[in-house]
């Protein structure tokens, strides 16, 4: 595994987040939209939003080698890894409005295998910056495959944005789903849909309606 390489592929900030400059920003935004900046309930609202943001693109700042931190161990464990339903939240880049949903990340080891806890890590480490969710999935897979040099690695993210939700076609229940695959997973059918079933059961239970559930109750 490359040090240089996983920096690379996070693309790791190293300057601080310039609270004072946001400050000033959503001062002037607020200005601009005909609000007064100094009434009771928008005071301290440009040094909230400041630390917020600190907060909500974390990702620029996370250090992927002490995300990791040594949590990889050699196995000669050589069957599919499947974490699923990781909630999620990132930052459309396109209107800086939120979107949110479940990623399902899997591998198959080649000799080493990740910290499970890391997983999560790692859709957050780039969940937490202005993304594409197209762009978001690619990450998460070209991610662990530099650092574990796996025989394969998918990754499905769902979402739910609400640059489409609150604004434009006002589509609140549209969700979109992107995938990555990778060496196996993309040359063998077998290997996908292993993986892509039990990621599709989750999603069907997801959505169904409470009359759903009773009905599936009964019949299991």
């Amino acid at each position: 595994m490359s040090k240089n390489n996983l920096k690379s592929i996070s693309d790791l900030f190293l300057d601080p987040i310039d609270q004072d400059s946001i400050n000033k920003a959503v001062d002037t935004l607020l200005s601009s939209i005909g609000e007064d900046p100094n009434r009771q309930g928008l005071q301290g609202t440009p040094d909230r939003i400041a630390r917020m943001y600190a907060e909500i693109f974390d990702g620029y700042r996370t250090d992927p080698d002490k995300l990791i931190n040594d949590a990889l161990f050699d196995v000669s464990y050589n069957e599919m890894v499947i974490v699923k339903d990781i909630a999620y939240t990132s930052m459309c880049e396109h209107h800086m409005l939120p979107f949110f949903g479940r990623a399902h990340v899997a591998y198959i080891p080649n000799g080493k295998v990740i910290g499970l806890s890391k997983i999560p890590r790692i859709v957050d480490m780039f969940s937490h910056r202005l993304q594409l969710q197209e762009k978001l999935t690619s990450q998460i897979a070209d991610f662990l495959e530099t650092a574990l040099e796996p025989l394969g690695v998918a990754v499905v993210v769902e979402g739910l944005h609400l640059c489409s939700m609150m604004r434009g076609v006002k589509k609140a229940s549209a969700r979109m789903v992107t995938s990555a695959m990778r060496r196996n997973f993309l040359n063998n059918r077998r290997t996908r849909s292993e993986f892509l079933e039990p990621v599709s059961y989750t999603h069907l239970r997801a959505h169904e309606t409470e009359a759903d559930l009773v009905c599936r109750l009964l019949l299991e």
